[in-house]
């Protein structure tokens, strides 16, 4: 239980009590109370505890003292509601910044020793949130390059488990595939390619002047303006559709021209500039047109009709033999037909054959691409054979329906006479022997000038040709795809 007391003190009616400083509370005049931890002792050890308050002792100079004389500092309330503490901490600010204010004030950056202006000073301000647009295409590139990385760990996996299959034979011609590095990443160069063409020297080491010495080459106060070039599969000009017409408007269209020469032409009569045609006489209008004359002779004039449509035949003829084309303009005509405008991109397209011994079959290959205007190699090698086409969208169409419809890479039939090891042989080269599109897309140029049938002993001298070309990429897709194909049939 708690005892209160009030504070019964005569001496502060009769003691006069000098001014305290602000900083110190008076004597507080709080009823005593015993704590917590007290009031389970027994009565002994209680009536030991003071009961009562301290008595308020006062010196000369009016400062609190205790029974023996030392000088006592009474305890500083500190204030508990938050809008006391508030108060205290604007105060104290206040008081800080005016003391801040009265001194000197600070040195300016700029004129500092250590001041360098070419290093961009951040704002520690924070930065204001705005929204993040993605830009159009994002995701989709982000797709596609998990779907090739999804494809890449496909075709690794069935590599491995071709090399598992086939041993150590095919692992190693997988290997030689692989491209090797002429660089090694561990070597650290002397000067870095993106510095080579400004520094004079070869070499970071070199003492270097200020920015703007002569040391640094190509670096100026002009600033360059390229000149934006298209992208080449971008056309020149803009597209238009034609409009189709009904042909009903196509009659009225025509009614018009027509209406619009003759109307023309009668202009033309009647101020005398052009001579008044003769009549057009036949047989049908001939007692119409004449009357009279044809009444007085008639055999005369039916002659004369008759000749005047003679005459009208043969120019009619003679007209449609002007507008034929000789036989130099034909042939170049379909050759322009042939040749496709490849200013906007060349297609390409990549087959893999297994089997090209049948002569004829060669034949068809070699001739169709040569009448199709159609450029590229025919590598011709024991276990695989690629043909490799660049042209225009129309042709690579017709010689792509010729590979994979047109021609029949299946042998032609055995007889039944033969016995079970032929027929399992043939089985075996009905499987193999199929055209299958190794790849096909769409390049900025040409990579070959013409079209040759070429026969490779060797795969080092296949890629080798190719290189020539730029294009051995196409043979390592080749070889790899036979190369599991094999794995798998094994």
């Amino acid at each position: 239980s708690l005892f209160q007391y009030p504070i019964p003190h005569p001496q502060l009616l009769h003691t006069p009590v000098p001014h305290t400083p602000s900083s110190i509370t008076p004597y507080s005049s709080t009823p005593y109370s015993i704590p917590h931890h007290v009031t389970g002792m027994d009565m002994g050890a209680r009536a030991m505890i003071p009961t009562k308050p301290m008595p308020l002792i006062l010196d000369e100079e009016g400062r609190a003292v205790d029974t023996a004389g030392k000088t006592v500092q009474p305890l500083i309330r500190q204030p508990t509601i938050k809008a006391n503490i508030r108060a205290q901490q604007r105060a104290s600010f206040k008081r800080i910044t005016e003391q801040v204010k009265r001194k000197k004030p600070l040195e300016k950056a700029e004129e500092s020793v250590y001041f360098d202006p070419r290093v961009k000073q951040e704002m520690t301000a924070r930065s204001r949130r705005t929204f993040k647009f993605n830009e159009p295409g994002k995701f989709i590139k982000q797709g596609q390059m998990v779907r090739a990385k999804a494809q890449l760990d496909q075709l690794q996996t069935e590599i491995a488990s071709v090399a598992r299959k086939t041993g150590i034979s095919s692992a190693t011609k997988l290997a030689l595939l692989a491209h090797q590095r002429e660089t090694v990443d561990s070597e650290i160069p002397d000067v870095e390619w993106w510095d080579q063409d400004i520094l004079s020297t070869k070499s970071y080491h070199t003492k270097m002047p200020g920015l703007h010495s002569e040391c640094y080459r190509g670096i100026t106060r002009l600033i360059e303006h390229p000149v934006m070039i298209k992208p080449p599969g971008e056309l020149s000009r803009p597209v238009q559709v034609p409009i189709m017409l009904t042909k009903r408007e196509r009659k009225k269209l025509r009614k018009q021209r027509r209406r619009e020469a003759e109307k023309e032409k009668q202009e033309k009569i009647q101020f005398g500039l052009i001579e008044k045609p003769e009549p057009k006489v036949r047989i049908s209008n001939l007692m119409r047109v004449l009357g009279s004359e044809a009444v007085l002779e008639p055999s005369k004039v039916e002659a004369h009709v008759r000749a005047q449509m003679a005459e009208r035949q043969r120019n009619h003829e003679k007209a449609n033999e002007a507008r034929k084309l000789t036989p130099a303009q034909k042939k170049a005509k379909t050759l322009r037909k042939l040749k496709e405008d490849l200013s906007c991109g060349v297609h390409v397209t990549v087959y893999r054959v297994h089997d090209l011994s049948n002569q004829a079959i060669r034949f068809k290959v070699d001739m169709n691409a040569q009448q199709l205007h159609l450029s590229g190699r025919l590598l011709l090698f024991r276990d695989i054979n690629i043909v490799i086409v660049e042209g225009g969208p129309k042709g690579l169409k017709k010689f792509k329906k010729l590979m994979m419809h047109r021609i029949k890479w299946d042998p032609e039939k055995k007889g039944e006479d033969e016995d079970s090891d032929s027929d399992a042989e043939t089985s075996r080269r009905q499987k193999s022997s199929k055209c299958s599109i190794v790849w096909e897309g769409k390049m900025e140029k040409k990579c070959f000038g013409d079209w040759k049938v070429k026969g490779i002993p060797t795969e080092v001298l296949a890629r080798e040709h190719l290189r020539r070309f730029g294009v051995e990429h196409y043979w390592d897709l080749a070889l790899s795809e036979t190369i599991i194909e094999q794995g798998k049939d094994e």
